[in-house]
């Protein structure tokens, strides 16, 4: 029987496709979060124009999980207006499915301290159990208010 004459290490082409997909992720929401500021701006960067309604005034970090791990967004900062843009929510740290995923792992009967080590191996970023906590707390106000709903 002969040797194999390729070997391939599984768990660093996982780790590479998984830095990849996260990679991707980051630099697709960051070139959507600068063609937002450009129509918010009524120019590109460094273009003058008379109609011109804002200026561009540098950027600020901020990380936001997802399903594929950790990122890091450079939200634009402007002058003469205020930037709110339609890819992710205002003051939103993570994925709606991330936050999904933790309400079904407590309500599976997972510990919130469990929860917290879990969502450190899975999104790159733990969850304090205080946060958890919130996080079901909206959940089971949600099903308290359509469990007490009027039925016409």
């Amino acid at each position: 029987m002969s040797d194999p004459i390729v070997s391939v290490d599984e768990e660093s082409l996982r780790k590479d496709i998984v830095e990849l997909v996260r990679k991707t992720v980051q630099d697709t929401l960051n070139a959507l979060l600068e063609q937002e500021a450009e129509e918010m701006v009524g120019a590109e960067r460094y273009e003058r124009t008379a109609g011109r309604e804002a200026y561009r005034s540098g950027h600020y970090k901020r990380k936001l999980v997802t399903t594929s791990g950790q990122i890091e967004l450079d939200v634009p900062k402007l002058r003469g207006a205020t930037f709110q843009t339609a890819v992710i929510e205002r003051y939103r740290r993570r994925e709606t499915s991330v936050e999904e995923a933790i309400i079904e792992m407590y309500l599976a009967g997972v510990s919130t301290r469990r929860i917290e080590d879990v969502s450190e191996i899975l999104w790159g970023a733990g969850v304090s159990a205080g946060t958890v906590s919130n996080l079901n707390d909206k959940a089971f106000k949600a099903v308290e208010e359509w469990r007490c709903r009027p039925l016409a």
